[in-house]
């Protein structure tokens, strides 16, 4: 029943709100506005419970390797961002991201956890740009990522949580990726 409501508040709230995370940060960017960046981004939030769904539906190790892939890719592209590297393409990036990773989970396949974490660290590096690159001048970047990352690894747990009470109906899960590959292609047309 949450996994049904999260999927149904989520596609309504597409169309008004594709890609809000990267509006920039507030005044300070101290833990808490890292920790609130991701979760105010539709996409982000898409796509960071999204990895925890995908990490439910393998289970065994990669129930904590995948998020984790992800959250140590994120830092290393939040890095690149807060050193002002120039990722072209990043938020693209992140729209495919949302499309991708919601299209394995609707698929339900097997995947070694090795190639599992190498997906995930792939797009992690867009997003952790993103997170990197808005934030705020003169501001404390150790706690500004340790927020954001915070907040990651809760949704990814969220997304593990969902994905592992509809285990016994493998469909809800799966139905839940394909209707966020889907509001993922809404995005990108948006």
């Amino acid at each position: 029943m949450i996994l049904k409501r999260f999927i149904l508040s989520a596609a309504l709230s597409v169309p008004t709100a594709p890609a809000l995370a990267h509006t920039g940060a507030g005044p300070s960017a101290d833990f808490a506005t890292g920790f609130l960046h991701p979760v105010h981004g539709l996409d982000h939030v898409l796509v960071m419970v999204t990895v925890g769904l995908f990490a439910a539906l393998l289970g065994g190790r990669a129930l904590w390797t995948v998020p984790a892939s992800f959250v140590v890719m994120m830092l290393a592209g939040g890095s690149l961002g807060l050193a002002g590297t120039d990722i072209p393409a990043a938020e693209t990036g992140i729209v495919v991201s949302i499309i991708v990773i919601g299209g394995v989970v609707a698929l339900g396949g097997a995947w070694p956890a090795s190639a599992a974490m190498a997906l995930v660290g792939v797009f992690a590096v867009f997003h952790g740009y993103a997170h990197g690159a808005e934030m705020p001048l003169g501001s404390g970047a150790i706690s500004y990522s340790l927020g954001f990352a915070t907040a990651t690894a809760l949704l990814h747990g969220i997304g593990i949580a969902g994905g592992m009470a509809s285990l016994r109906s493998r469909q809800a899960t799966r139905f839940a990726g394909a209707a966020v590959a889907l509001m993922g292609i809404v995005v990108a047309v948006a």
